[in-house]
């Protein structure tokens, strides 16, 4: 028996997935890359953005006209809207919350009988997440022998007017953090060098716990005292995080402690107070100001990303050049940088979208332009420089090697030798580009197995 998986989204559903190949693997099946062969096909979607529900409703086109050929059960899971979740009922065999995940080798014996009545009740506006727990404690499949992510809550409180996340996941439940650290240490017990926190917002680890948790900079000191205990060289990120809980003992403890990877990934969506006010953001430019000179100082080193919406509902052109403006300012290294799109379930849908398709991509476009200019500057600094880098594939048009240094900046390596991936290597950068680097590999004896 095989199974094909496909995850659409973010690194929220690529950990999950980990856990749904864990489950499908217990039961006896085989992981597949082609769904042709596979018996049980499956999707973790993502209804955040209509994009990759689109790619849904073709692809389970393409399974449900196969099923005339071959017998085959189909499943869905993820980020679901419950609009999106009702209409999936009547395409796919299975479709389940996430933390009904334990459950899913019951529903596959018996998916005739899953998806009658008990699946077609009317669904709540949000989503309970009172089972989450039962999918933490299954032992994940990771994809990677060198790279993880491990979950540390689930849902969001925030409620941002272009964001669909609490109705996909509910609200916010936090992840013991017995359990979190337990996981890490198995992870660099097994050689992991790059694992990554994941939550909708880790700043506000543990407040759902009335004071029976340890809060988020807590939560980073235990993991930095351990990296200390475990002699072992890592690297330790989180996303993603709000700018509303954000404070200085989180940069203070992030800068104590070298396992604690020098990267800050500090969402602004927008650089006008009257946008962020209608995105419900609930932060000030002043307190993101604040943040980011905490950042500077205390970790002059460490790289700085962010997110940015253009074109959300109203956003006029002066209101663009506010983010234009904050952008040149912050030097970002890297923007992930998207075209506002309404989504159902979010507050913001139920407006008038009065910015027309060309500005959002002219705005797009602009601000990715001003983005380039800080990347490079930033880049060209590192020219000369000896960094250490964590190898993670091949350059498609060389050849050659790459990785990713502390900062998450991309490195081509002028070498390749594919024992070093999953490596740590001492690199001497020679060239800078818009988003990417240059280097070249230094003594052997660098080399952290």
């Amino acid at each position: 028996m095989k199974y094909h998986l496909i995850t659409l989204g973010c690194q929220m559903n690529l950990s999950d997935s980990e856990r749904v190949s864990a489950v499908l693997e217990g039961m006896g099946y085989e992981r597949t890359d082609n769904e042709e062969e596979a018996s049980l096909l499956g999707m973790l979607a993502c209804s955040v953005r209509q994009k990759p529900i689109d790619k849904v409703y073709n692809k389970i086109a393409q399974w449900n006209r196969w099923k005339n050929k071959r017998n085959l059960v189909t499943f869905v899971s993820g980020c679901l809207l419950p609009a999106d979740k009702e209409k999936f009922l009547k395409s796919f065999d299975l479709t389940f919350q996430m933390s009904e995940l334990a459950q899913l080798p019951d529903m596959i014996r018996e998916y005739g009988v899953v998806t009658s009545a008990s699946l077609q009740a009317p669904q709540p506006v949000m989503p309970r997440n009172e089972h989450i727990a039962q999918m933490w404690h299954i032992q994940p499949k990771y994809q990677s022998t060198y790279e993880a992510f491990v979950p540390i809550q689930n849902g969001c409180d925030k409620f941002c007017t272009f964001c669909a996340v609490p109705y996909t996941r509910g609200r916010e439940v936090s992840r013991p953090s017995s359990e979190i650290i337990e996981e890490i240490r198995h992870l660099v017990n097994q050689g992991y060098k790059s694992i990554t926190l994941l939550g909708q917002n880790v700043n506000s680890y543990g407040l759902d716990k009335n004071g029976e948790e340890i809060n988020f900079a807590q939560l980073l000191r235990q993991i930095g005292e351990y990296g200390i205990a475990s002699g072992q060289e890592f690297w330790v990120y989180f996303t993603s995080p709000h700018p509303q809980d954000m404070n200085r003992e989180v940069i203070e403890v992030i800068a104590a402690y070298d396992c604690l990877a020098k990267q800050i990934h500090l969402p602004m969506q927008s650089g006008d107070e009257h946008v962020l006010i209608k995105m419900n953001r609930r932060h000030s430019m002043d307190k993101y100001r604040r943040i980011v000179d905490d950042i500077r100082e205390l970790i002059p080193q460490a790289t700085l990303f962010t997110d940015i919406i253009v074109g959300f509902s109203s956003e006029g052109e002066t209101e663009f050049q506010h983010t234009m403006e904050a952008m040149h300012e912050f030097h970002f290294n890297m923007a992930y940088i998207a075209m506002y799109s309404p989504r159902p379930g979010a507050a913001s849908f139920r407006w008038e979208n009065e910015v027309s398709s060309d500005d959002k991509k002219d705005r797009l476009h602009r601000s990715t332009e001003v983005l380039k200019i800080h990347s490079r500057q930033y880049n060209e600094t590192l020219v000369g420089k000896t960094l250490r880098l964590l190898v993670n594939g091949v350059d498609r048009k060389t050849g050659f090697s790459t990785g990713l240094t502390e900062g998450k900046i991309n490195v081509r390596l002028d070498h390749f030798d594919a024992s070093l991936r999953g490596k740590m290597i001492d690199v001497c950068i020679t060239s800078a580009a818009d988003f990417s680097v240059s280097g070249k590999l230094v003594p052997a004896l660098s080399i952290v197995p």
